[in-house]
């Protein structure tokens, strides 16, 4: 009995004393970037958006609709402008396509030009269909809490893999430790430049989850310029084939 007493005073003074993240409490920062993203991605999502394209003597609106299914099927359908209607661009795995019903052309978007701009955007094709994951591509590093327009954040580096099929040299992230949101990120070329920066607004409730619902793309080095994008409306969970996302299928869909 005298020796369950020791036992039971040495266990409790032990957990007292054990640091909470050494328990398990407190997440990695691989931990935290994996649950922000499927929260924003889900196992699947379909779902219409509005992207505006501001420059200092012009402003540009395109309409759109997407459907994703985890990492490796995406695909978004522009409804207008009428000169951009049908157009349709397809991701299934390491494959990048885009269907131009006005020449009624297949194109193949090679990999040397996921950097592109897509439609005339500050958004580039890599951006827009998700073609590297910011989970497996790459190592993750906590660096500090802070508070970006309100929200107390996880601020988050992420340096790429050897080898990973990635664009940017580097990206930091704050993630809302309130909701684990996507809040703020900003992306460096190969050389340490900034090259964009990417802010969220605007919390939303899309079924089960509350999201941003406006995100803004504004490049570090050019005034006057930055592009919005509206999530007007989302579904998250919704079963999608796979065979949804085939070339043949980019003709067809609507």
């Amino acid at each position: 009995m005298k020796t369950l007493k020791i036992a039971s005073i040495f266990l409790f003074s032990f957990f007292m004393w054990v640091p909470t993240n050494s328990l398990g409490q407190e997440m990695s920062a691989k931990e935290i970037i994996d649950k922000a993203d499927k929260k924003n991605r889900g196992e699947t999502q379909q779902g219409s958006m509005q992207m505006k394209i501001v420059r200092p003597d012009w402003e540009r609106t395109v309409e759109l609709k997407s459907w994703s299914k985890g990492d490796d099927y995406f695909i978004i359908y522009i409804t207008a402008p009428a000169k951009d209607k049908g157009q349709v661009f397809l991701k299934r795995k390491k494959e990048m396509w885009n269907w131009v019903p006005s020449i009624e052309r297949m194109i193949k978007i090679p990999p040397s030009m996921m950097m592109q701009s897509w439609m005339g955007s500050d958004f580039t094709n890599d951006d827009l269909v998700k073609q590297s994951s910011i989970v497996k591509d790459y190592k993750h590093s906590l660096l500090a809490d802070e508070e970006v327009r309100g929200q107390l954040c996880y601020k988050i580096e992420l340096i790429p893999l050897p080898d990973a099929p990635v664009v940017w040299g580097k990206i930091i992230s704050w993630i809302t430790k309130d909701g684990l949101n996507l809040w703020k990120s900003e992306y460096y070329d190969e050389d340490g430049f900034l090259v964009n920066i990417e802010n969220a607004f605007e919390l939303k409730s899309f079924n089960d989850r509350t999201l941003p619902s406006r995100v803004e793309i504004v490049p570090a080095d050019e005034p006057g310029k930055k592009t919005v994008l509206l999530m007007k409306d989302i579904q998250f969970d919704k079963p999608i084939d796979d065979n949804f996302f085939t070339q043949q299928n980019m003709k067809k869909i609507r």
